[in-house]
């Protein structure tokens, strides 16, 4: 058996102000790997009028970097376990940073969709570990659910920032500064990181790369992914479509199989049988749906219907990121401290269902002050309450030594779960504007009731997530191993 460097259980030899630090350090990383997300989509017709993409290659600016960054999480989260977390971070901050440069510089559309994908790489690292490190950092209870509601609102509000900054830099500067800015931010984050972050520690037993499985899973993700992101163009029902699909649930199909024989599995499959990671994962892909919807068709329906510019698509955003700040930082770990993590949970997702239902009646003739900004606020408060308790009930049942791959397995649920319900209501919203205009709809209106229908099928998402989370999840000591963060919960929230 081997000896690898991993990350410690806790970081009790650092200083309450080194680990906040190092906590800011970790979060504004994986900000900067969320912003790619959606950054890009505001400006996405300046990169095609500038660089000559044809529309059907246009959306490789975001499939590639989709591709990678799903493909890659797994095995990154396992590789933080094996080489260290410390490691594994700020290589990947490096090589995003290095791609971010190649991107905003790219003379031709070609190296531009090179450079995504090796962004994606560079992200799959930062996201697969940073979860890992700040449960490492934080074993107080109440600090780890005050940390944890940083990291939230990371992940939760990122969509909604880099509409924010995709439309300001677009309209204000020019497509390449959307990925120029992340040369300062990424060099600042690999200096810092490097200085407060914890050492890693050598633990013994920590296995080998499980390199059949690595190929294995990471072959099967990426043969899904693509196949959802080039569904709509394809049609859902072609033959390549669900021929990929196909070999994806196949190689997926292998590699549980794999795992259950091998000694030293990339994923053990016991994980799967802790109940809370199992339902948080659940809720994560149905939670992920819906975000990820709402911040597409959100943008499409201020621009194509209402008529915004990019840099007011941006500012339309200003509110949700506003109030999914304050609830993530000032209010989310707060209830999680009085009520445990179901009610939360729960209280979040169901005002983020309202709010796509509202959505979903939005007039062709809005006016932001009465259609826009009351969804706008419910979103914001919502996701902002409901990814601290997700994120607090994923971990809670991990042994420290898997944190890594526990961390991988919750940015692939939402991962995948984003890029599926993404492609499958912008599927839901094509099809239902090619029946509307065959039946005679002027185009403008056909649009709007293809974005109403797809932001209803994304409020049942968000509901449902609320109903499998408050049904499904057992609360229990969040601490590290003996340090619960439930027993100051509320007798109801058992």
């Amino acid at each position: 058996m081997t000896t690898a460097p991993t990350e410690p259980t806790e970081a009790a030899g650092l200083s309450a102000r080194t680990r906040w630090l190092a906590l800011y350090v970790l979060c504004l990383g994986d900000l900067m790997i969320v912003l790619d997300s959606s950054i890009v989509n505001v400006a996405l017709p300046s990169i095609q009028a500038d660089l000559g993409f044809s529309p059907e290659a246009l959306a490789w600016v975001v499939n590639a970097y989709l591709l990678t960054f799903g493909g890659f999480l797994l095995l990154s989260g396992r590789l933080g376990d094996l080489l260290g977390n410390k490691r594994v971070f700020t290589a990947g901050v490096v090589s995003f940073t290095a791609a971010s440069v190649l991107c905003g510089l790219a003379p031709s559309a070609e190296l531009l969709v090179a450079g995504r994908a090796v962004q994606g790489l560079g992200g799959a690292a930062v996201s697969a570990v940073a979860l890992s490190l700040i449960m490492g950092l934080f074993s107080d209870p109440a600090e780890r659910a005050k940390a944890m509601g940083f990291f939230g609102f990371v992940m939760s509000g990122g969509g909604a920032v880099g509409v924010l900054a995709g439309g300001v830099l677009t309209g204000l500067l020019s497509w390449h500064w959307i990925f120029l800015v992340n040369v300062p931010i990424g060099i600042a984050v690999w200096f810092a990181a490097r200085r407060v972050l914890p050492a890693d520690e050598q633990v013994p037993d920590a296995g080998r790369l499980d390199v059949p499985g690595a190929v294995l899973v990471t072959a099967s993700l990426m043969l899904t992914v693509y196949a959802v992101v080039g569904g709509n163009d394809a049609g859902w029902t072609s033959a390549r479509t669900l021929g990929l699909l196909a070999a994806g649930a196949l190689l997926l199909a292998v590699f549980v199989a794999y795992e259950a024989r091998t000694d030293q599995p990339l994923v053990p499959l016991r994980m799967f049988a802790l109940r809370n990671v199992a339902v948080s994962q659940v809720v994560g892909v149905l939670w992920a749906a819906a975000m990820f919807a709402w911040f597409f068709l959100a943008a499409l329906y201020l621009q194509r219907v209402l008529g915004y510019s990019a840099l007011e698509v941006g500012l339309a955003f200003v509110p949700t990121s506003v109030v999914m700040a304050f609830c993530s930082l000032r209010v989310s770990d707060r209830l999680v401290m009085r009520f445990g993590i179901r009610p939360p949970l729960v209280a979040g997702l169901t005002l983020a269902a309202v709010s796509l239902a509202l959505f979903s009646r939005a007039p062709i003739d809005g006016s932001f002050a009465v259609d826009v900004l009351p969804s706008m606020l419910l979103l914001g408060a919502g996701a902002g309450i409901a990814f601290n308790p997700v994120l607090l009930a994923a971990m809670g049942d991990v042994e420290p030594h898997e944190s890594g791959l526990a961390s991988g397995l919750v940015n692939t649920s939402f991962m995948m779960g984003g890029a599926l319900g993404l492609a499958v209501l912008v599927a839901i919203s094509s099809a239902r504007t090619t029946a509307l205009v065959e039946a005679g709809t002027d185009l403008v209106a056909a649009e709007l009731g293809g974005y109403q229908l797809a932001f209803g099928v994304g409020a049942a998402c968000a509901l449902l997530a609320a109903v499998v989370g408050g049904a499904f999840l057992r609360p229990q000591p969040m601490g590290a191993h003996g340090a619960p963060v439930e027993e100051a919960a509320e007798p109801a929230a058992r």
